[in-house]
């Protein structure tokens, strides 16, 4: 099925400044706004400029404008020719070409089945950053009745949440044959798929921390199964996008930003879920009735596997930075993902070396204070990872510096990744709690605290930005460049 029935893949995916699937035209930067010396200097397209040999006609406009409504037949609104072109448009010219379309654009209707069919796997970070903050609230040392309360209305707000993603990208999927392949093989959309298989243990984890102390054991082994489940899953997933995208695509390295960790981040996430699986578990006296030793060893294994993946993409990462400065604005939130192979691996292992006296014996591999030397060693290595995690949020914020300054009036545009902004540093919030439980240090419980109120509001800033866009169809919208 050819491409050019998705729907989706003729949109603008703003994380990256292009419309998947389709060829962009290299605009040159002497017609844009000057260079910033805080961006890459470096184009991120390597299309040429359109070639007016006849494709930029009037007629072939039209042509063009009776094509994309033969592929989508289904489409709201009666077809209509396209508009003379107007006696100020210069048929020969860009800009009169991006005239006439505009013109074009404004007689098409666009129905619930085009907007669903801009739906893309980027809106699962919503969810990510949904099961994120019910995870920190639910790890917060202060915690009264309220708080617990809040912290369950967001665990059922992601259930929500997911669910109507679910839906509405199977519509798509529906709606717009091939788009589902599609998606696996466009440079920029493909790099989102993993944030489905996160939403998955996000739910899980915020299931064992607030579903197992209410229904009891039998929700024990279903979350003991689910666990070994999800392992499989990820280091499957993980790997075979992994393989799909070296298969299929070319990053250039002047382009690069932590989104290419992404397929790793699935691999992030079984060590905290191992973690809260285990003190589910001691929660409800029922230590012995799933194997806990098996699950701290496979999750240790899966996580650091994870973890040496996301540092080397990390590294590379710094090497972009060096020879091309920081990324450019619509990629400027991405960064913030660098954050999470370091805190989410720091928050699993301090969390299993909390409870290493319920899953080791006291003997273990048959060495004496086992026990003692596994918590010691969980917590050293949770504090040098926990030092990595802070100094990439430092650069993180500081790469925001320039959106700050009153004499600077360059934006963000909003999109969906925007939402890497609270879910890796739920991470370093939950690392922070716990190490100031394992260290007894009150300035650290105070201080992940303070992170975590923080989280919750940037949360609800880009919720109330991702509503308002909505309304506004800056989202789910087909857009001029189509």
């Amino acid at each position: 099925m050819e491409r050019g029935r998705d729907t989706a893949s003729r949109v603008t995916l703003p994380s990256e400044g292009r419309t998947p699937g389709r060829a962009q035209p290299r605009i040159s930067r002497s017609l844009t706004s000057p260079i910033s010396g805080y961006e890459s200097p470096e184009d991120d397209h390597f299309s040429p400029l359109p070639t007016h040999n006849g494709s930029g006609s009037p007629a072939a406009a039209s042509a063009l404008w009776a094509s994309s409504r033969d592929h989508n037949p289904k489409s709201s609104g009666a077809p209509r020719p396209p508009p003379a072109p107007s006696a100020r448009s210069e048929p020969c010219s860009l800009n009169g070409m991006l005239s006439e379309t505009r013109d074009m654009r404004n007689l098409i209707k666009v129905g619930i089945r085009d907007r669903i069919g801009c739906y893309q796997w980027t809106w699962f970070t919503m969810n990510m950053a949904t099961g994120g903050i019910a995870n920190v609230l639910y790890s917060i040392p202060f915690s009264p009745d309220w708080l617990d309360g809040l912290g369950l209305a967001f665990f059922m707000l992601n259930l929500v949440l997911f669910v109507m993603n679910c839906i509405f990208i199977t519509l798509r999927f529906h709606w717009n044959p091939g788009s589902f392949l599609n998606s696996f093989f466009d440079q920029v959309e493909s790099l989102f798929i993993p944030a489905f298989m996160v939403s998955i243990a996000t739910i899980l984890i915020t299931i064992c921390q607030y579903g197992l102390p209410q229904a009891g054991p039998w929700l024990l082994q279903v979350m003991e199964a689910m666990f070994w489940i999800y392992v499989g899953l990820s280091v499957f997933f993980s790997a075979g996008m992994y393989l799909t995208l070296w298969s299929t695509q070319v990053f250039p390295i002047h382009i690069m930003t932590p989104v290419w960790v992404f397929p790793a981040y699935p691999l992030l996430l079984t060590a905290p879920f191992g973690a809260n699986l285990i003190s589910g578990a001691i929660k409800l006296d029922q230590v012995s009735s799933i194997n806990t030793i098996a699950i701290a060893l496979t999750a240790i294994t899966v996580q650091g596997t994870g973890f040496l993946i996301g540092f080397m993409i990390c590294a590379a990462f710094l090497y972009r930075l060096m020879t091309q400065k920081l990324p450019r604005d619509a990629q400027r939130p991405g960064v913030f993902i660098s954050i999470g192979p370091s805190g989410f691996t720091a928050a699993g292992i301090i969390h299993l070396g909390f409870h290493a006296n319920e899953i080791f014996p006291e003997d273990f591999m048959g060495a004496q204070h086992a026990v003692s030397i596994l918590r010691l060693f969980a917590y050293m290595a949770g504090l040098w990872l926990w030092g990595l995690s802070i100094w990439f949020f430092l650069v993180s914020v500081g790469s925001l510096w320039k959106y700050l300054r009153p004499d600077n009036n360059a934006k963000i545009p909003f999109q969906m990744t925007w939402f890497s902004f609270v879910f890796p540093n739920t991470a370093l919030a939950t690392a922070t709690v716990q190490l100031g439980s394992a260290f007894g240090s009150l300035g650290l419980k105070i201080f992940g605290c303070v992170l975590a109120c923080c989280i919750i509001l940037v949360w609800m800033l880009v919720f109330t930005m991702m509503l308002r866009c909505l309304w506004t169809r800056q989202l789910l919208w087909p857009k001029d460049d189509e």
